[in-house]
């Protein structure tokens, strides 16, 4: 009997050791869904711009597009979601120049064409990397930036202002930690298996200090509104909270106009605390 349950405790130990192995390896291919190809530009957007080339610290070459706004000072640097690339952000980019700001948006390593393979760690060094490329080559000061993360995004967007103190911070549509998320996917599994990613967006706002705005919809289909409602709660004032209709990719479309209004008040907030 005492052999019989040691050889059983020993086949469930392989079994959650083969298990994990393969989930570890397989984490990479169901968090990041990259596309390399571009479809558009912002010519055809109607949009002036200049291709971009920067390195990281570890070496890997980024691309993305510097789309300026005359007579503007302020920037914003766009953080996408996990999937497509930057010539799938269009709508948005529409809105943001509609508002007066000059625009940076770029792609993660392995997404468009940028070099190298995504995981959490090089997506933090590629926001840096873009980061310095708006203070130390555009010469933008940290108060006239705001980050704008959307889904996935939001947790890069996220790191990035708990370091540098950006002049604002904006969260579309995301979710408090790659826990939360993969406990609400995958309940039984996530409980089972270790974790490759953090992506702790909630533990990131609590250590902002810039203004925050986030917006959410209740109908969000991939990223549930209370992991949104979670960050929110996390972060520190000023902060507030706009509240979006339709579903995940197109509900940004779906609650127009009050959602470029929303996005408007924030720019001049972030204008008028500089």
């Amino acid at each position: 009997m005492k052999n019989r349950i040691i050889k059983n405790i020993l086949i469930l130990l392989l079994g959650m050791a083969l298990l994990n192995s393969c989930m570890y390896l397989r984490q990479s291919s169901m968090v990041f869904f990259p596309y390399t190809a571009l479809g558009q530009t912002p010519a055809e957007w109607g949009l002036a711009y200049e291709d971009v080339f920067l390195h990281t610290e570890d070496d890997v070459r980024l691309h993305g597009w510097y789309i300026p706004h005359h007579g503007s000072k302020q920037v914003l640097l766009f953080f996408h979601g996990n999937a497509g690339n930057i010539s799938h952000r269009g709508a948005s980019v529409e809105i943001f120049h509609r508002l007066g700001l000059n625009l940076f948006i770029f792609d993660y390593r392995g997404y468009g064409n940028s070099q190298g393979k995504p995981d959490e760690e090089g997506l933090y060094n590629d926001a840096r990397a873009a980061w310095r490329y708006l203070t130390n080559e555009r010469g933008f000061e940290r108060e006239d930036i705001i980050l704008f993360g959307r889904s996935l995004g939001g947790a890069v967007a996220a790191e990035l202002a708990a370091e540098v103190e950006p002049g604002g911070l904006i969260l579309e549509s995301t979710f408090s930690s790659a826990k939360d998320i993969a406990n609400v996917l995958f309940p039984v599994l996530s409980r089972l298996i270790i974790l490759r990613y953090d992506f702790n967006t909630a533990a990131h706002v609590m250590r902002i200090t810039s203004p925050l705005l986030m917006l959410h919809s209740p109908d969000d289909e991939i990223i549930p509104y209370h992991l949104g409602e979670k960050v929110f709660q996390a972060a520190n004032k000023p902060k507030s909270f706009f509240r979006m209709r339709g579903d995940h990719n197109s509900g940004f479309l779906m609650s127009q106009p009050d959602y470029q209004q929303a996005l408007g008040a924030f720019v001049s907030l972030v204008k008028l605390l500089r």
